[in-house]
């Protein structure tokens, strides 16, 4: 019995209690879930819950009648073999061994499909992560978004909801022009111009561009940059895309600004918002008034020179994400942006959504990693690609997942190395590899469940505390996603995977972990 399945039958025996008028509530006040944890002392039973205590008032009675009552009910579950009262009301739960153990044969049978719901089923969501400048190699400061925005739509996708992880490419605006120009000066022996990019990877860049394009060198400046900075453009995002899959993280769909310009959207955002009322010309600037809906100064969408600003392309993007259909659009930004979080509210309000249901802007903090060394390409900082040559690919996603985002982090590259249990990402893993290597051990043996045609299957022989105990944390899996889902919260998977890890491996959790295990 899963604590879901506890908790429906909980809200139905409360349900049959009001109906046959044994509890005086209406029933739209009974709750068609009620909550279920484990009791700190295990001695108190599998399952606890308060619903008691919350309800007793409404129903005009003190909540140990109110307990009595429902627990008359609750014995009655096929399953349950003891319900007891504790202290002014809390109803503690036992259930029988075969009832705890049938679970073991849910998960195996659900697969890789344990742990999933649908908790958000049909709701439609873009998120949008790590979106760097195509004018270098992806940095320590994308490592954190790269594998929070790919966790957080896992869960997502997990609970049921239709998930496109989106990538946007920076690519329009003066930093290209700079980025063409690095290379042109590396193709030609010149010095970096002012504000142009350093580094190997421009001379690296330049190779490839000489390559595709060997005649380079023979055309005028004005006749080269254009051809530079496609084609160098072209290699950093290949780099970058493969740096990404290195990294285990995927995108659906890699969207362009500059297509923003090239297509006319700009302009048409500006249309669509003067339109609902909402952009104003002021100075010889075209404006939109985003005080109206709690920015703190209105924003320029249109220079007096006719440029448009980098806000009227976050207006573009929001109402191109917007006709594609996405309801619910997530935004996952770095430290320095909490101002983008109010005038991008105001975007959604101006174009008609809801700003507290149709977008949702996420600021993480920033990650360093001790002893990391600056990147011999680059030069002046932390390549992803040496984090994960250094440290491997699962110690640093795993690392960064485990905590909230809006937590600072430091990473211990000396512990991430370690095979020990002080390593979560060691311990987890090896949590992991002994059950396959049970598995293993369990064909090599001979091991069958169905013989015959015949389920030999028996739950009843899952009686040991140590197997309830694991069994009472897997149970509680499928909503620990959900949760983290709704709150876009996946370190507390990564939390619950540990005191699961602790569970397999007889109680094994060091010490400074054990919090995290009342709170998954």
């Amino acid at each position: 019995m899963t604590p879901e399945e506890l908790s429906l039958a909980i809200s139905a025996c409360l349900k049959d209690a009001v109906a046959a008028g044994d509890i005086a509530l209406s029933a739209s006040a009974v709750p068609d879930e009620v909550r279920v944890e484990r009791p700190k002392n295990r001695e108190h039973g599998d399952w606890a819950t308060n619903i008691a205590l919350q309800l007793a008032k409404q129903a005009g009675t003190n909540p140990r009648e109110f307990a009595t009552i429902l627990s008359a009910r609750l014995k009655s579950i096929e399953g349950v073999s003891a319900v007891d009262i504790a202290g002014p009301g809390f109803l503690n739960i036992t259930v029988d061994a075969a009832t705890a153990g049938a679970l073991a044969k849910v998960i195996v049978e659900a697969g890789t499909q344990y742990g999933t719901n649908s908790a958000l089923a049909g709701r439609t969501v873009n998120m949008e992560f790590v979106s760097a400048n195509p004018t270098g190699p992806l940095h320590i400061g994308h490592t954190r978004w790269a594998a929070l925005g790919d966790s957080i739509a896992r869960v997502l996708r997990a609970s049921g909801a239709d998930v496109t992880a989106e990538y946007y490419i920076n690519d329009a605006g003066s930093q290209m022009n700079t980025f063409a120009k690095s290379v042109y000066s590396r193709l030609h022996g010149l010095p970096v111009p002012e504000g142009g990019y350093p580094g190997q990877y421009i001379a690296d860049l330049g190779h490839e561009v000489l390559t595709a394009h060997p005649d380079i060198r023979e055309l005028t400046e004005v006749a080269a940059l254009p051809v530079i900075r496609a084609a160098a453009y072209e290699a950093q995002m290949k780099d970058i895309k493969a740096t990404l899959a290195d990294f285990g993280v995927e995108f659906d769909v890699f969207f362009s600004e500059q297509e923003l310009h090239d297509a006319g959207a700009i302009e048409s955002a500006v249309a669509r918002l003067r339109e609902q009322g909402h952009v104003f010309d002021d100075g010889g600037a075209v404006w939109l008034r985003t005080t109206d809906f709690g920015d703190d100064k209105d924003r320029v969408m249109i220079r007096a020179n006719g440029e448009p600003t980098y806000f009227a392309a976050d207006a573009a993007y929001y109402l191109s994400k917007k006709d594609r259909g996405f309801t619910e659009k997530i935004y996952l930004l770095g430290a320095d942006h909490h101002g983008y979080i109010n005038r991008l509210k105001a975007i959604a309000a101006a174009a008609g959504d809801d700003p507290e249901k149709n977008i949702e802007v996420l600021i993480g903090q920033l990650v360093s990693v001790n002893g990391a060394k600056l990147s011999k390409r680059a030069g002046n900082i932390i390549e992803l690609k040496d984090l994960i040559d250094w440290l491997g690919k699962d110690a640093v996603r795993y690392s960064l997942a485990r905590f909230p985002a809006d937590s600072p982090l430091t990473l211990d590259p000396e512990l991430l190395k370690k095979h020990s249990n002080e390593n979560p990402v060691f311990y987890v893993q090896y949590a992991h590899a002994r059950s396959r290597g049970a598995a293993r051990n369990a064909v090599a043996a001979g091991v069958e469940r169905t013989v015959d045609g015949e389920d030999r299957f028996d739950a009843s022989l899952l009686d040991h505390p140590t197997e309830n105990e694991l069994l009472s944390y897997l149970g509680s899996y499928p909503s620990v996603v959900a949760k983290a889902a709704e709150l876009r919260e996946p370190h507390r998977v990564a939390r619950h995977l540990e005191i699961i890890a602790g569970a397999t491996t007889a109680g094994t959790m060091p010490a400074a972990w054990r919090p995290w295990a009342t709170t998954p």
